[in-house]
């Protein structure tokens, strides 16, 4: 249903952040200067457009050191959630060339949890376990950290240790705190540095003013994205009529009913492009 009147309001924040442009000009970089074979590990961004733009221009994904060992070498560019340190050290062993797109944000916090390890405190990461930049975080540090993704994940400490704390950049601000909240509760003698960035957190911020004032909330980004699934479930706890979709094209089938107002913001690794195009859509066909 067309509606001139329908009111629109786009985050500013929406779309791709300073780590991920670095990211994805470092590789179209490489591919300018006619590199090949030429790698990414893993996928460069969670947006699977992006990827498959590389893709179509010869860029090959190396989802693993399964993949690694099997390659030709040639140029292999890390992501922009970083990876492990033995990773690295792999690729440059069998005689990769590499590129490290690692976000500058993720790079600091290799480096703090190395200091922490060698001030004898032990890491704790706050973040999801199975997402690729706290398993690189994890693949600093020289023993096994503690990884907190939930406030009920944690549990009473008995240890005298001493803990350092840092969180996955694209975690949930609130969350992060909750989870900060229960470890001092439960005996962590511990010291935190909030390495959630500040794109983040202006993100995460603007999303949930805009979802509480609009009659539907379109949240855009890649179907890997966890901070884009982080502004789904901030926006969701604001809007009840909150969409996640990965491109214009998902709009058709989720069955808008007419609204007055319709707030849109995008994760970190969602083009100025695919924004534009649901914005289009949002003001010419609902």
């Amino acid at each position: 249903m067309k509606d001139s009147n329908i009111r629109v309001i786009t985050a500013e924040t929406a779309g791709f952040c300073f780590g991920v442009e670095r990211a994805v000009n470092l590789v179209y970089e490489q591919i300018a200067s006619g590199k090949k074979p030429l790698y990414t590990y893993g996928p460069i961004i969670h947006n699977e457009t992006v990827v498959g733009e590389l893709e179509e221009k010869g860029v090959r994904i190396l989802n693993g050191p399964a993949d690694l060992e099997k390659a030709e070498p040639g140029t292999v560019v890390i992501r922009s959630h970083g990876t492990t340190r033995a990773e690295q050290e792999r690729m440059e062993a069998l005689g990769f060339a590499v590129a490290d797109a690692t976000c500058p944000f993720v790079k600091k916090i290799h480096r703090l949890v190395q200091e922490a390890e060698e001030q004898g405190k032990r890491v704790i990461i706050i973040g999801d376990p199975a997402h690729p930049e706290v398993r690189g975080i994890r693949g600093w540090c020289r023993s096994e950290p503690l990884i907190f993704a939930e406030e009920g994940d944690v549990f009473p400490n008995t240890a005298e240790n001493e803990y350092f704390a840092v969180s996955q950049t694209t975690f949930n601000l609130k969350k992060f705190k909750k989870i900060v909240a229960k470890l001092k509760k439960n005996g962590y003698y511990i010291s935190v540095v909030n390495t959630i960035c500040n794109a983040t957190q202006r993100r995460q911020s603007e999303a949930e003013a805009i979802a509480s004032q609009v009659d539907a909330m379109i949240v855009i980004g890649g179907s890997q994205s966890s901070n884009t699934r982080k502004l789904c479930e901030i926006c969701r706890a604001n809007c009840a009529k909150t969409y996640y979709i990965q491109s214009a094209a998902d709009l058709g089938n989720l069955g808008f009913t007419p609204v007055r107002s319709v707030g849109i913001t995008a994760g970190a690794s969602t083009p100025k492009k695919i924004i534009e195009e649901v914005q289009s859509y949002v003001r010419n066909k609902l």
